[in-house]
């Protein structure tokens, strides 16, 4: 795996791209001279954590057969005070609706998830105490 980064502007602005050319943008805030053209680094922590909970819980439901049609997941962290600002409390609520999805089954795949196959929680776990809900729509 490999990934390159590169600065867009003379400020904050970079770009980072995988191997198959797929790009995300981050920037700094502005209070240190950044200008919102992207999410802060630690936002993408974020989004990673939930791309990779949400893979493994839509696969698990695929094979569970349970059908999901509407999907999202909402994640709210607290970070400590001072250098370097970690993570400490993150929650993520996944929030699905489908076709008769079967509500033990929707937790099931969320603690697997949670508990044994999310790799960006396994690297967080250390650090941050990391709790999820669900709601089904």
């Amino acid at each position: 795996m490999k990934v390159s980064l590169k600065r867009l502007n003379d400020s904050y602005h970079m770009e980072a791209t995988n191997e198959t050319g797929n790009t995300i943008q981050m920037d700094g805030s502005p209070k240190i001279g950044g200008h919102n053209l992207g999410a802060r680094p630690m936002e993408v922590v974020l989004m990673s954590l939930a791309g990779c909970s949400s893979i493994d819980v839509i696969s698990i439901l695929k094979k569970m057969q349970q059908e999901v049609t509407d999907y999202e997941v909402e994640v709210t962290a607290e970070r400590r005070e001072g250098i370097p600002s970690i993570f400490t409390k993150i929650h993520m609520k996944f929030i699905l609706n489908g076709n008769n999805l079967e509500e033990e089954k929707v937790k099931r795949a969320i603690e697997l998830s949670a508990d044994k196959y999310c790799s960006v929680s396994k690297i967080l776990e250390p650090t941050a105490e990391i709790t999820w809900s669900y709601k089904l729509s």
